[in-house]
């Protein structure tokens, strides 16, 4: 596919999706304004600086990437990229405070001819319906007439080398057939993976909003059968490594479900269902499993701590890892905090150390002051939350030489090898 060679192109909100995708487009040829409100991050990503891992400095340098926080920057676009977080609220409904910012900031510079396109994961009907009544309020052009909207789901996955913008196929959409085969060209110039043009603008942003729900869904279903196992007396990681041994059998992992995307999509989906008055349940169901999986581990610890003779009053206790995922700095929406609650109910106050977070964004966060590596010591019990690559790199030696004797290990993602531990230390697998 070919698009103009003259094209501009905006990108609003510089995180872990915006980023990447700004710098692609950079390195496409294309002149590209990337906007972000926050200005201290600004400041990091032309000093060459990105704390989110997901770009080299190399990329930033791009002559015809513009870094800025100055919205007026963005007149000079015609194709403008919406990659803001959709959250959540306290009571688990969609948050389109950032969404609809975005769009009155987009909306007071747009023009006649001009192209929005959303990617941020939002549930079907939200692009048209929450978002176009702004734009138009904000610059006073008439939808359809003056300038059009697409819909073009981010896939991006933080920390993962293999798949990126560039080699994930592109689902693309747009408000009438001229926008979506425009949206198309853009993005394929660029996406080597190619596209795929859904037909309409809520088919592609239904399509998003179900690919982490049917992962969450898959991942609630494991933990379920975590739970059963953990009755029984069996590791489920044994379990599944006998069941794919089918040649159909579908293998997901047991383990905490948070971050921006698994954690939170889901109840877009249902948000939108119950408005139009069905009341979802499995879906439901399975975010009630994956949201109580944290009280489950703290409890479980407590148990085994309990079993082992040990003092809770006094016990030493350490959690691994903070962050959503392994391998990521990125704090958003992450489970381990629950765990760190059920611990206190017992009146345990455990160590928090991870690899990678950010001090001050944990203690902003959730209040956790982390700990250094040189706190970790004569452990009654430690709980590898968050399976970061520096925890496993000498296959658990640096976890055990932290252990008093017959200490208990929590290894919640199976990451530890069965016998890389002392012998007297108790490892329990999720």
């Amino acid at each position: 596919m070919s698009d103009r060679p003259d094209r501009v192109i905006s990108v609003v909100g510089l995180g872990y999706v915006g980023l990447p995708v700004a710098c692609a487009f950079a390195a496409g040829g294309y002149r590209v304004i990337a906007f972000d409100i926050d200005a201290g991050r600004i400041a990091e990503l032309k000093d060459g600086v990105d704390r989110t891992g997901e770009v080299e400095p190399q990329e930033l340098a791009a002559p015809s990437l513009h870094l800025t926080g100055d919205a007026e920057a963005l007149r000079e676009a015609d194709f403008h990229i919406v990659t803001v977080p959709t959250p959540i609220t306290g009571e688990r409904l969609p948050d389109l405070r950032p969404l609809l910012a975005a769009s009155r900031t987009v909306g007071r510079v747009l023009k006649r001819g001009d192209i929005v396109v959303y990617e941020s994961t939002v549930y079907p009907g939200a692009t048209e319906e929450d978002c176009v009544p702004v734009l138009e309020a904000e610059s006073g052009l008439i939808f359809g007439r003056d300038f059009t909207v697409g819909y073009s789901p981010e896939r991006i996955n933080p920390g993962d080398r293999a798949h990126r913008f560039t080699t994930i196929t592109k689902v693309v959409s747009g408000s009438d057939p001229a926008t979506r085969a425009t949206v198309a060209a853009v993005y394929g110039a660029v996406v080597r993976a190619g596209v795929h043009e859904a037909p309409s603008i809520k088919v592609a942003e239904a399509a998003k909003v179900i690919e982490n729900t049917q992962r969450d869904l898959n991942i609630a279903l494991m933990n379920e059968l975590a739970l059963i196992f953990d009755r029984v007396g069996i590791a489920t990681s044994d379990v599944l490594d006998a069941a794919a041994t089918k040649w159909n059998f579908q293998r997901f992992s047991p383990g905490l479900v948070g971050g921006h995307c698994i954690g939170v999509d889901p109840y877009y989906l249902t948000a939108k269902a119950e408005a139009l008055g069905y009341h979802p349940q499995m879906i439901l169901a399975g975010r009630r499993i994956n949201d109580a999986m944290g009280h489950f581990v703290g409890e479980k610890l407590v148990k085994l701590l309990l079993a082992r003779g040990r003092d809770l009053r006094t016990a030493r206790v350490a959690i691994l890892g903070l962050t959503f995922k392994e391998n990521v700095p990125d704090l958003r929406n992450s489970r381990v905090p629950d765990i760190i609650a059920e611990l206190g109910e017992y009146g345990i106050r455990p160590l928090v150390h991870d690899a990678l977070a950010e001090a001050r964004e944990a203690e902003r966060a959730y209040g956790v002051a982390l700990a250094d590596w040189g706190a970790l010591d004569a452990l009654d019990a430690a709980v590898l939350a968050v399976p970061h690559g520096a925890y496993l790199a000498d296959e658990g030696a640096r976890i055990a030489s932290m252990l008093a004797p017959g200490a208990v290990v929590i290894d919640v993602r199976s990451a530890i090898k069965p016998g890389c531990l002392p012998a007297d230390v108790l490892h329990w697998r999720l």
